[in-house]
């Protein structure tokens, strides 16, 4: 079983400014819930235990939502109100919380290295929060999770996209080896328009063994300087076995406006009424 789920949450949240100026991205709520909120119960019905988050400047917000809030808890104590934390407090009940800080922005591929501490030599899954994935028959780390039980290598999340959007993610091709499943032979970080391998997008769910963190090591800066994590799975894919699984469910791509009012009215017809 997987265990531990990396959340890398150090990035500035850009396309939503003014609100990220101040507010961390990841903090910000789909109804009555944050979006990293939604990620950690996804990767607790998934079976993981241990939730490690890569933290930046200006994310004390997300430390404080998974912690006691003493003056809050005293003051609602005893009326209708406190039932509305019933879903954060079991989610700390739960789960283990650790942070580790990155000091520099220089790509998902980096995050995701300064969070080997807190990982170690373990298998495990990446949740990017702003990538709200929902099933209500089984979450996509529950997927993936079972399908690393069976093949026991990295895997990738994909879903088909339009060509004219490829461009906005790493896309990989592959032979499709069953269902919905792809052995990686290729993949491209936001490629050039009209140069894309296929229209199977990367998003933002991942499970990885540890010898990631070795290929992100001797990965060189790509595009806009950062540290790709698709250069890296690539490596991995070219000498061993990656696999992109094109899961069931609904994704909302909550880092871009047009996504993010999508998710809130998703949510709030087939989630909160519930």
């Amino acid at each position: 079983m997987i265990k531990k789920c990396l959340f890398p949450a150090a990035g500035y949240g850009t396309r939503f400014l003014p609100a990220t100026k101040s507010m961390p991205k990841e903090m910000m709520p789909v109804v009555n819930k944050p979006l990293i909120e939604y990620g950690v119960d996804e990767a607790i019905h998934a079976g993981m235990t241990d939730m490690c988050i890569v933290t930046g400047r200006g994310k004390h917000a997300i430390m404080d939502h998974f912690d006691m809030n003493f003056e809050l808890e005293q003051q609602i104590a005893g009326t209708k109100k406190e039932e509305l934390l019933g879903d954060i407090r079991g989610l700390m009940n739960s789960a283990n919380f650790t942070y580790i800080r990155q000091r520099e922005m220089k790509g998902l591929g980096h995050a995701i290295l300064t969070g080997k501490p807190l990982v170690g030599d373990n298998p495990f899954a990446v949740v990017l929060a702003d990538d709200l994935c929902v099933n209500g028959d089984q979450g996509v780390l529950a997927q993936m999770s079972a399908l690393y039980n069976q093949f026991r290598c990295t895997i990738v999340a994909v879903q088909e996209v339009p060509e004219s959007e490829t461009h906005k993610y790493g896309v990989i091709s592959g032979e499709m080896i069953k269902d919905n499943i792809y052995r990686v032979d290729d993949m491209v970080e936001k490629p050039d328009p009209g140069s894309a391998p296929s229209n199977l997008a990367i998003i933002g769910r991942y499970i990885m063994t540890p010898d990631i963190f070795d290929l992100i090591e001797e990965t060189e800066p790509g595009k806009g300087g950062e540290i790709q994590i698709t250069d890296a799975l690539l490596k991995q894919a070219k000498t061993g076995c990656v696999l992109a699984y094109k899961f069931k469910g609904e994704r909302f791509d909550c880092g871009s406006v047009e996504g993010y009012i999508d998710a809130i009215n998703y949510c709030y017809e087939n989630v909160y009424n519930k």
